[in-house]
């Protein structure tokens, strides 16, 4: 069967490769096996005993030891299968088995076992610190491992949660970890069910691309599907957070649809799959304009989705390095499935004045000197407020309120007769 191949050759390959390799009967008698055999089956070559009773019988070989019958007894010309393989010091073994039939002289088998047990770990690692798709891409696909991108249409998402840089300097790392793993699991399970490709984490923000690496037609449609799902599974994650003596979480999502330069960045030694272009940075920019449950979407998103939105508000935007506005709407529901706005309507406490000094942000950056106004009065729940000023403020306007030693970041939400309705997202004590 190797008539072509030097005898020296066949004996190299045969006594160096990885591969375990097994030469059995047209009846199952081991005549002859390599050292990787040897090793992998702890038993020396030339045992003249059946292939199969050189197997373990415990549980978990059944698979393995029925393989071997079967292709026996069967008198099958080929045989492929992976199959689990416990061996005699209980090491768990992921075995791709491929048995072959050769009739001649002397009619045997050629068994050549690959144990993927290593492959299948990296795998699982590799899955775990990266999307599951761009682990696909980088190991299955020829463009994988090369540096350089592509230009494609892409809707991304930006999520983050409010006034968490407050929350993290009143936690211990231990219980912050655990708090954002938590939060990250659940959120990862329904950006998978929607197909999106996690590109990284950012603090407790996440970078999410759907339509790349893998390509999906109505990306645009199942971005928007999984943020409604994400904003109502918040829920779920601040049951658990209760239970566990942690404070409750909210979330603002941006989502765009756009162009942009999808690869592998970095150099030879070291690369990431990446995203990169404006509608990246849009995302990010309409996703600072969020309130807690917040889900905004472009009009860029909206033009290609499959179904008609629900929206309770709408507005524009001008885009870092753009001349031009750009819609946006808030987004409530989309064809079955509805955002969970219960909690959104604002019950207000007594109205007490109180003058405050305040400051227009860009970011977490002041910049314009400081303002004054009076806060009219405050939500029950301490959320809302309303600020009177005679300064013109714009709407999504990021703000810090200065009172009694402390720092209330809050974000104009819209324009009352008496005031403009603030919504506070995070306090920074003692300053």
């Amino acid at each position: 069967m190797f008539d072509n191949i030097p005898a020296e050759q066949i004996k190299y390959i045969f006594e160096n490769t990885d591969d375990a390799v097994c030469v059995v009967s047209s009846s199952g008698v081991l005549m002859d096996s390599n050292p990787s055999a040897e090793k992998l089956f702890g038993i020396p070559a030339n045992s003249n005993i059946k292939i199969w009773d050189a197997i373990p019988y415990v549980e978990g070989n059944d698979d393995l030891i029925q393989l071997f019958i079967d292709a026996v007894t069967q008198k099958l010309t080929s045989q492929e299968a992976i199959v689990d393989y416990v061996s005699n010091e209980g090491q768990v073994h992921n075995l791709h088995v491929r048995l072959t039939f050769y009739k001649g002289d002397v009619s045997l088998y050629l068994i050549v076992i690959t144990d993927l047990t290593k492959l299948i770990k990296v795998e699982s690692a590799f899955a775990r610190y990266t999307s599951p798709d761009i682990a696909d891409y980088v190991l299955t696909t020829s463009e994988g491992q090369k540096r350089g991108g592509v230009t494609q249409e892409v809707t991304i998402m930006m999520s983050d949660l409010r006034g968490f840089t407050a929350l993290a300097t009143t936690m211990s790392a231990q219980r912050l970890i655990n708090l954002l793993n938590h939060y990250f699991e659940k959120m990862v399970s329904v950006i998978e069910k929607y197909h999106g490709t996690v590109i990284e984490f950012l603090g407790d923000g996440i970078f999410v691309v759907f339509g790349a690496p893998k390509e999906w037609p109505d990306h645009a449609t199942l971005a928007v599907s999984c943020g409604i799902e994400m904003q109502n599974a918040i829920k779920e994650v601040n049951e658990w957070n209760r239970e566990n003596g942690y404070p409750d979480l909210e979330m603002g999502i941006g989502i765009n649809t756009g162009s942009v330069v999808v690869g592998n960045i970095g150099s030879e030694k070291k690369m990431k799959y990446g995203c990169m272009g404006s509608p990246v940075n849009t995302a990010g920019r309409l996703e600072a304009l969020t309130i807690g449950g917040q889900l905004l979407i472009t009009e860029n998103t909206r033009q290609l989705l499959k179904e008609n939105i629900e929206y309770i508000s709408d507005g524009a935007f001008l885009p870092k390095g753009s001349t031009k506005e750009l819609k946006y709407y808030e987004v409530t529901g989309m064809g079955s499935l509805t955002l969970d706005v219960r909690g959104r309507d604002i019950e207000w406490g007594e109205e007490v004045p109180e003058e405050c000094s305040f400051f227009m942000l860009e970011a977490k950056t002041v910049i314009e000197e400081e303002l004054k106004g009076t806060i009219l009065k405050a939500s029950k729940d301490l959320k809302f407020a309303v600020l009177k000023t005679d300064r013109e403020l714009p709407l999504r306007q990021n703000i810090m309120v200065q009172k009694n030693g402390s720092r209330i970041y809050a974000k104009v939400i819209r324009k009352e007769p008496d005031g403009y309705i603030v919504c506070f997202t995070s306090v920074m004590q003692g300053v």
